[in-house]
């Protein structure tokens, strides 16, 4: 399998959201008649689509909003939110910076010590509007503010890092037994990111509920361009779900794949679900929102890395609310606006009645998807040529 790149070096062909497609099947469903909701740690929730734990997307209030329509945000337990009393005032300084101070800027204000009362704070906050409360951390501090989230009632407990295996070899800190975590938590554990069948194999015998699918995709994160690491999202999915279904037949545990980032319209979203997905999780199409903290900016996770940043603050501007980037109606013709509407329709295209039956969809390799037909729009800089 793969093709020769050199003398005695072969690499496979892999796959991201702009290169395949959709094929209708033989029978068409009312798009009011599927159903996309997902469950994860015996949950069910109506929107298969999260929220990303990033400061300029979620904030307790975002929370509070998602969870009214169905859905879940993560709120970040390293960022702004845990290190300020008033973040607010933080997140109108960064969104006021320019271009080519922000990351600097950004640098120093995560310097800030983060303060364990606020996410305690934080939690019980969400919880006291009847939210599903969320939250992420790297795996440094996973031990500590389990414990503190565990006591505030939170709903599903994230680790995320940029690439996580049960395998972290440091001469310099004792890494997180991830096994030992999700055994010892009292919260269900979502962990992240990986991008082989192998290695969600082995994070699955860890106890996860659900894992984190994707590495570099997202539309702040510049890791790819850093550290040169990535897999497309198509076939990181595709490999993660075949790793699902083993472990479930071997194990009669279903652990939730969740595929991260690399998804700005509602087609891809559809494609995700098409790889495998159970559900997935966005930054910049949310940060696009009238409730997103962010003012209209985005950016990564690791923006604020003190020697090695990964990331930059965008500007995505502020297209309309929550509900209409969900639900609609689309105010905008580029296909970042009603997701769920898109993803009912494809599913009534396709045939599928529920997430699972998406899996089963057939999906063709079509580099011209993109652009056949739509000189147009490419011209003139609307729709699909955006």
């Amino acid at each position: 399998m793969g093709e020769w790149i050199g003398i005695g070096r072969r690499s496979r062909r892999c796959y991201g959201f702009d290169e395949v497609a959709l094929v209708p099947g033989n029978r068409t469903i009312n798009p009011q008649d599927v159903d996309t909701s997902f469950e994860i740690a015996g949950k069910k929730f109506g929107i298969p689509i999260l929220a990303a734990a990033m400061d300029g997307v979620v904030d307790v209030d975002f929370a509070i909003a998602m969870s009214k329509l169905g859905g879940i945000a993560v709120l970040n337990l390293d960022g702004i939110q845990s290190r300020y009393e008033k973040p607010e005032e933080v997140l109108e300084e960064i969104a006021k910076a320019s271009p080519e101070e922000s990351t600097r800027l950004m640098q120093t204000l995560y310097t800030k010590p983060i303060k364990e009362k606020l996410i305690g704070e934080r939690i019980r906050q969400i919880k006291s509007k009847k939210g599903t409360a969320a939250v992420s951390c790297i795996p440094a501090h996973a031990e500590r503010f389990s414990k503190i989230a565990a006591d505030a009632k939170t709903d599903l407990f994230v680790v995320q890092s940029t690439v996580t295996t049960t395998k972290h070899i440091s001469k310099e800190y004792k890494s997180l037994d991830l096994a030992k975590f999700c055994k010892s938590t009292k919260i269900p554990v979502i962990l992240g990111n990986c991008v082989t069948y192998e290695t969600t194999l082995e994070l699955m015998h860890t106890g996860a509920a659900g894992l984190l699918i994707g590495i570099g995709p997202g539309a702040a994160c510049t890791t790819r361009g850093v550290l040169g690491i990535g897999v497309p999202q198509v076939t990181a999915t595709v490999d993660a779900s075949a790793a699902r279904d083993f472990y479930y037949k071997r194990s009669g545990r279903y652990v939730t794949i969740i595929t991260d980032g690399g998804m700005n319209r509602g087609g891809d979203i559809c494609k995700a679900f098409a790889s495998g997905a159970d559900a997935v999780m966005i930054g910049s199409s949310f940060a696009h929102a009238k409730e997103a903290p962010g003012r209209g900016y985005h950016w990564g996770m690791a923006t604020s890395h003190v020697n090695l940043p990964r990331g930059t603050r965008i500007k995505v501007g502020t297209t309309g609310s929550l509900k209409e980037i969900l639900f609609g109606p689309a105010k905008v013709d580029d296909g970042s606006q009603n997701l769920l509407g898109a993803l009912k329709t494809s599913m009534g295209s396709l045939g599928a009645t529920n997430l699972k039956e998406m899996h089963d969809v057939e999906i063709i390799i079509a580099p011209s998807i993109q652009t056949e037909g739509k000189i147009f729009q490419v011209g003139q800089r609307v729709g699909m040529g955006k």
